[in-house]
């Protein structure tokens, strides 16, 4: 491979803070909040033009889509999203919960107003290129945009690049999941001109519960049981009749899957039906291929949907998502991994920086917590080794692989960027401690002040 030699330069220090958060997805931006809640500085800083991450940039819009009667909540700041959602009129009752689908486009907004409303020094468009380094210790970034290459100075940093991109780059260790085990890549797209009427007459007709999801490619599933008979906003039999027709290639069993909400303006939306397998979510190429391919697939699925749905016949695509939603890449090597059995069995921390409820999606596993089962994550899951003055949020984090089908959801993403959030800003107020230092108590007292649970 040819290389170059890039020449030394001097980049300008364009900014310093206490606490710095890269990334603004739910566990970057619950991150931000949090800790300016806590009285510091922050800065959010973000690659796209808007905050939210999988919620604006992707378009999946079903946060909680988990919720049934008996759920318990986490509360705090993902319970938040929601709450201001439906408060600026940017959310719907959600088709399989009982929990509101919060619209991508409005919620750019109230991204927008609570990043304000809490003083958080907003960076858009600058993308992480570097991590600073004294030693072990991380002191800052360098970002790349139209401006060109900036350095931002920090106390402490929070890793909130759902691909470990800091932590990686730093020097902490980390693992990828091989590509062929990947959970799969999906491109989200909303529709227009779906007859709302005819539409839920034919849900109602033939209503598809999750044992349906069984049936060829990404949909195999195992269950607990209790899921086989509750209803699902499941799409399957349209693209196997465009299969049979020919309309859909026979290799592209993967397309299938759920719809969010159909509006009364003719707007289906949430269509989680494009699963792209061997998708790298670091692999700038691999990432190109997906993106066009997936768009060519949602075509496919429309016109399946425009052939074989009631009340699709004069379906149009209204809009993709910015980009595509990955779930599994490169996960940190912290101080304590999630284990499988700590999702599926209740795990309980004396470090519990928040709960979760007993929620597991992916790697072809499914259940809900429709019974009041929850599991805590400790506050060691956020602490990588090696590397100071750094915490992890979102999906990164550590964890095996029936946990991190737990873990990476989104809801999940802002309870562990709460948490980080806080710990981060403790460490700084506590003349300057570090983070695996801070005291587990006064991290959980003020996570409880912010309305968050804790145990």
């Amino acid at each position: 491979m040819k290389q170059i030699t890039e020449p030394a330069r001097q980049i300008d220090v364009i900014h310093e803070t206490d606490v710095l958060v890269v990334g603004s997805g739910p566990g970057g931006l619950s991150a931000a909040l949090a800790a300016a809640r806590a009285g510091v500085e922050v800065t959010l800083v973000e690659r796209f033009g808007c905050f939210g991450g999988n919620i604006t940039v992707v378009g999946v819009e079903g946060m909680h889509w988990y919720r049934h009667e008996q759920t318990v909540e986490s509360m705090g700041i993902p319970k938040e999203f929601e709450d201001a959602a439906k408060d600026a009129g940017a959310a719907v009752p959600e088709s399989q919960s009982l929990s509101y689908e919060i619209d991508s486009e409005g919620f750019k907004l109230v991204a927008d107003r609570m990043v304000e409303e809490a003083g958080i020094h907003p960076m858009l468009h600058r993308q992480f290129v570097a991590p600073i380094m004294e030693g072990d210790a991380i002191v800052g970034i360098i970002t790349e945009s139209k401006a060109g290459r900036e350095a931002i100075l920090a106390k402490r940093v929070i890793d909130a690049t759902g691909d470990a991109d800091v932590a990686h780059r730093a020097g902490a260790p980390t693992r990828m999941t091989p590509r062929e085990e990947m959970m799969a890549a999906s491109v989200m797209f909303h529709l227009a001109g779906v007859d709302k009427t005819r539409f839920m007459e034919g849900i109602k007709a033939d209503p598809q519960t999750y044992a349906d999801w069984g049936g060829g490619g990404e949909w195999n599933i195992e269950t607990s049981g209790k899921e086989d008979e509750m209803f699902s906003p499941f799409l399957g039999k349209p693209f196997a009749q465009a299969i049979k027709a020919g309309i859909i290639p026979a290799h592209l069993n993967t397309i299938a899957g759920t719809w969010g909400a159909m509006h009364d303006t003719g707007e289906l939306t949430y269509m989680n039906l494009v699963h792209l397998d061997g998708v790298d979510g670091t692999d700038p190429d691999s990432l190109t291929q997906g993106e066009i391919e997936g768009r060519r697939q949602a075509m496919l699925a429309i016109e399946a949907l425009k052939r074989f749905t009631p009340g699709c016949e004069g379906a149009r695509l209204r809009n993709f998502g910015m980009s595509l939603g990955v779930r599994d890449t490169r996960k940190v090597d912290t101080v304590y991994e999630m284990r499988e059995g700590d999702v599926r069995e209740q795990g309980r921390f004396e470090d519990s920086i928040g709960i979760f409820p007993e929620f597991i999606d992916g790697y072809g596993v499914l259940i809900l917590p429709t019974t009041g089962r929850y599991f805590q994550i400790p506050y060691r899951n956020l602490l990588p080794k090696k590397i100071k003055n750094l915490l992890v949020s979102g999906r990164a984090t550590g964890a095996e692989r029936i946990a991190h089908a737990a873990t990476r959801n989104m809801a999940c993403c802002a309870v562990i960027g709460q948490g980080a959030g806080v710990a981060a800003a403790l460490s700084v107020k506590q003349q300057g401690r570090d983070l695996d230092q801070v005291d587990i108590g006064d991290i959980q007292k003020e996570l409880e002040r912010q309305g968050a649970r804790v145990f």
